[in-house]
């Protein structure tokens, strides 16, 4: 039976654009980056338009890009030496009023300096709200992988919140 699903471009763009975008923010703590990288993402899909099979095809298929794209973003950075957790804030380029609590970008850095393979588990679980087996469809990675880059990912980071986020920690 032939899908009858036809894809409109601009409607997945205005459903899809803030998750793209958030997903690469996310992972390269870059506000300039994650836009090219967003805009990356909807070229791309341009291109790939016709072989989308459906709405949940979509989503994942943007998940999975803006994740591969943001990944490529980070080596390429590594690669040319470049520390992309020094002065997170300015990185973001945000404004006064659209920064976030201390706390919240505390937690950012904090997340920023996990593996980018933890970082990337976490962000589509606990952003995405992604089950694994959902999570290891997206990374194209085996769900015991996953689920090893989550219970690793989340060790590293409580182990790192205790040591860094002492003034945030009730009795502390």
């Amino acid at each position: 039976m032939a899908h009858e699903w036809q894809p409109d471009f601009e409607q997945l763009v205005d459903e899809h654009q803030s998750m793209v975008f958030s997903l690469a923010l996310r992972m390269t703590a870059d506000r300039g980056l994650a836009e090219e990288i967003a805009q990356d993402v909807f070229l791309e899909l341009d291109r790939r338009l016709g072989k989308l099979e459906s709405p949940e095809h979509a989503r994942h298929w943007l998940r999975r890009v803006a994740m591969n794209r943001s990944a490529d973003a980070l080596r390429r950075r590594k690669v040319r030496g470049v520390d992309l957790w020094v002065e997170l804030e300015e990185m973001h380029g945000a404004q006064a009023e659209d920064r976030p609590s201390a706390l919240a970008a505390r937690l950012e850095q904090l997340l920023g300096t996990l593996p980018q393979t933890q970082r990337s588990a976490l962000v589509l679980r606990y952003q995405e709200d992604l089950t694994p087996e959902e999570i290891a469809a997206t990374l194209e990675t085996p769900l015991a992988t996953v689920k090893s880059h989550l219970q690793r990912g989340l060790k590293l980071l409580r182990v790192k919140a205790e040591s860094c986020l002492k003034e945030y920690i009730r009795g502390a």
